[in-house]
């Protein structure tokens, strides 16, 4: 089994959701339609902007931390979304 690590942005309220899945589709459906509570229901719709694939749940926890960090969050303003 492999996992993701996403970015997800919500363009219309410039919002940036970061996770991580073993089921991109499935999740991302959730995140935009069939979740019908938490967060990122209020910024919808979703787009995936970014995405890095790790063999390990570890492996991929770790990464999602550096990405929440706020240099994380700097690398995905300036690099992915060329804010």
């Amino acid at each position: 089994m492999s996992f993701c690590v996403y970015v997800l942005h919500a363009v219309e309220h410039d919002k940036i959701y970061i996770g991580f899945t073993s089921d991109l589709d499935a999740r991302l459906l959730s995140h935009n339609v069939l979740s019908k509570k938490g967060w990122t229901i209020k910024f919808r719709p979703w787009m995936l902007v970014y995405t890095e694939s790790f063999s390990t749940k570890v492996e991929a926890i770790k990464r999602e931390k550096e990405l929440k960090s706020y240099r994380g969050r700097l690398f995905i303003r300036k690099e992915i979304l060329n804010q």
